[in-house]
């Protein structure tokens, strides 16, 4: 009964009755082989993350990959009696870049190193080798004291070396980027498929999905509702306020005040920071953000298979706005990204919102193009 309900958590839909019932369909019929490489298995996301994707019952192989401690993970959710075969890669010599890198950070003495680990790239290799979709939460989480500099400085390099691998060993697998910050990291991923010439706009996403499920979360809480039926649109980017919750949207409706829209959009937007207090700095969102990863990854599956209105809200290469990278409801298919979906009406309050979002976003997106050509 357990497994059942967790794998029907992969099943649920985002959108409409008709659709969530095709989806769900689909889902108990026999599938396509389907390879999913975790990059950053290991981890606080990358762990659960694992055994969501071990659950659901589109993948046939899960890939898992991280610096250390991946074969104990492997082991561990392989026991699970589920359509899919883990295989298991480590790298001890990314895990000595890694390190060092941390060390330096801790002295305050952050610097730049090139170590190269051919046996790591091997093994990467065989990780992304025939991977369909590929989620990427390695990296480190921001933690007391850390400043957003400092993060990006980290976690900048790990995912530019990680897309390299990718554009070399499986460059037309969907790229489902969860590494902070995602503002920054989706465009670090696209220049670095741009330059080894295997960028597709279509294969690149910013899994926003985890401000998604706290808007519907938190919504249905304050309108008394029934959080199964809620659905609310997201966009922007994916920190602070650059999160736009479209409340005047939402469905079912509620007759919600202006005040109150705006504490939940408040909430949305610093959610984060709400469960990195509640854990006393000793961790961050990694449970609702596995959650919302494996949500994210399943619809990509379901629309690399056929299924037909599979819209999620992701941070893609868009015209939605002035800026190159964007986040709003896209319609998935069998060559990712089948359809960029506009704003649709907004609110006062959402368009003022909209306007103020933008100089930090644009700021954000231009940090990460910077830093491939620096580099």
């Amino acid at each position: 009964m357990k497994a059942a309900m967790l794998r029907s958590v992969l099943r649920r839909s985002t959108g409409s009755a008709a659709a969530s019932s095709s989806r769900r369909s689909f889902s108990s019929a026999p599938a396509p082989e389907r390879k999913v490489a975790i990059l950053g298995a290991a981890g606080g996301i990358g762990q659960p993350l694992s055994l969501l994707m071990k659950l659901n019952p589109l993948v046939s192989s899960l890939a898992l990959y991280d610096i250390a401690g991946t074969p104990g993970v492997a082991a561990d959710v392989s026991h699970i009696n589920t359509r899919s075969e883990v295989l298991c890669f480590s790298s001890t010599a990314f895990d000595f870049k890694f390190w060092i890198l941390f060390y330096y950070f801790v002295a305050g003495i952050l610097c730049v190193l090139s170590v190269k680990g051919y046996a790591a790239e091997e093994q990467l290799g065989q990780a992304l080798e025939g991977s369909d979709v590929v989620i990427i939460p390695a990296g480190v989480p921001r933690k007391p004291g850390m400043t957003r500099d400092d993060l990006f400085k980290i976690n900048a390099g790990i995912v530019k070396s990680l897309c390299e691998a990718i554009a070399k060993y499986c460059p037309n697998a969907l790229v489902n980027m969860i590494s902070n910050p995602v503002n920054s990291t989706v465009p670090i991923a696209a220049e670095v498929f741009k330059n080894k010439g295997v960028y597709d706009e279509r294969k690149l996403f910013g899994v926003t999905t985890l401000d998604v499920v706290r808007a519907k979360t938190f919504y249905a809480g304050k309108a008394k509702v029934n959080v199964a039926d809620v659905n609310v649109p997201v966009i922007g980017g994916h920190a602070g306020v650059t999160i736009l919750p479209l409340f005047s949207q939402a469905t079912p409706k509620a007759n919600l005040s202006d005040e109150e829209i705006q504490a939940l959009t408040k909430r949305t937007q610093d959610g984060g920071t709400e469960v990195v207090e509640a854990k006393a700095g000793k961790g961050s969102a990694t449970l609702s953000m596995a959650y919302a990863g494996a949500i994210f990854a399943d619809a990509c599956l379901k629309g690399l298979n056929g299924v037909p209105d599979v819209v999620e809200c992701s941070f893609v290469q868009s015209t939605v706005t002035e800026l190159p990278f964007f986040a709003s409801k896209v319609r998935l298919g069998k060559n990712g990204v089948e359809e960029v979906l506009g704003l649709g009406p907004l609110s006062d309050y959402e368009k003022q919102g909209l306007e103020a979002l933008k100089p930090e976003l644009k700021s954000s997106i231009e940090k990460g193009i910077a830093f491939v050509h620096g580099n």
